[in-house]
């Protein structure tokens, strides 16, 4: 659904225009149809430009991109008549009601039955009640889902969501993040740029750290095995020296690390391995008294990723 090679934009500062500014730097990447996909990286990184590149509404330097089946920079329009996007701060005709405004929209996209969509959306994301009040009297929570509804009024082919719960309280927030999970079981592609790692990781089927350029790309659980690989915490009653050597032994065990009455021990494959490891030291005398892997979290990969792209760039 969305493809592009080597997608760069430079833009030009300074009072005379003489220095480069490189926001976007050689972006290669392929989203799937149906996929959500994260886009990840700190304030400045870029993601906003490369929305705005991808929905039509600004020309890339250089590259070239393929979105919903148009070529970028030659079929503008039908890009932006099969995405929807919903930018961090989204504008509205606020003396509008919701229900205006929605209508608006509908007619600007030639969608067929303007009535039926309008109301639609404005059930499925709780807005229904208020549907003759004026915007201006919403809060930014209700702002928002009526953004996301507006996004969606001409039922695009894929949707760009850009921060959608920034500056919301928990339960707007929420209502987006089940709406957008609602969505996926439609089978509806979504490109998400987000700062809460926690949404992106229960959201997202892959995602991409991304600092000016691609840093890594990647569903969280492969990511998290990459970098950290997989360690299980198997908590003993004590742990003989012996012990270790033991476990050391065992195919599919890459390191051990006795640490008080625990033993970290290191595996390619844990639902292999974990049961002979139980097994020998049960055989040895070992008291197992539980065992659990430890998860590392996509905020940890991310902050090793930016970070380490930072002190390369120093």
């Amino acid at each position: 659904m969305i493809k592009t090679q080597g997608l760069t934009k430079i833009f030009k500062i300074g009072k005379k225009q003489e220095t480069d500014l490189i926001a976007v730097d050689n972006l290669t990447l392929e989203v799937e149809h149906g996929e959500v996909f994260g886009f990840l990286g700190p304030n400045g990184a870029g993601k906003t430009t490369t929305v705005r590149m991808l929905t039509g509404l600004i020309r890339p330097t250089s590259g070239t991109a393929q979105v919903a089946g148009f070529e970028l920079g030659k079929e503008d329009t039908n890009i932006r008549r099969n995405v929807g996007i919903l930018t961090e701060s989204p504008g509205m005709y606020e003396r509008l009601t919701a229900e205006k405004n929605l209508t608006i929209f509908a007619k600007l996209y030639d969608v067929p039955d303007v009535e039926k969509s309008v109301n639609k959306y404005l059930s499925m994301l709780g807005l229904w009640e208020r549907r003759h009040d004026s915007v201006g009297s919403f809060s930014k929570g209700m702002r928002q889902k009526l953004a996301v509804a507006r996004s969606l009024i001409h039922e695009p082919q894929i949707l760009f969501l850009d921060e959608p719960t920034t500056g919301l309280d928990p339960e707007a927030s929420k209502t987006v993040r089940d709406f957008v999970e609602e969505l996926k079981t439609e089978g509806r592609t979504i490109f998400m740029t987000t700062h809460n790692l926690d949404e992106a990781e229960r959201l997202c089927d892959r995602v991409g750290i991304f600092q000016q350029k691609l840093l890594t790309l990647d569903s969280p659980a492969n990511l998290r095995d990459k970098m950290f690989g997989r360690k299980v915490v198997f908590h003993l009653r004590e742990v003989q020296p012996a012990w270790v050597g033991l476990v050391a032994g065992i195919a599919g065990v890459d390191n051990v690390e006795a640490v008080g009455n625990k033993m970290v021990v290191s595996l390619r494959d844990p639902e292999e391995s974990n049961p002979k490891i139980i097994n020998a030291l049960v055989m040895a005398g070992a008291d197992v008294q539980f065992v659990g892997e430890i998860k590392h979290s996509l905020e940890q990969i991310y902050l090793e990723m930016v970070q380490s792209n930072e002190r390369g760039q120093a």
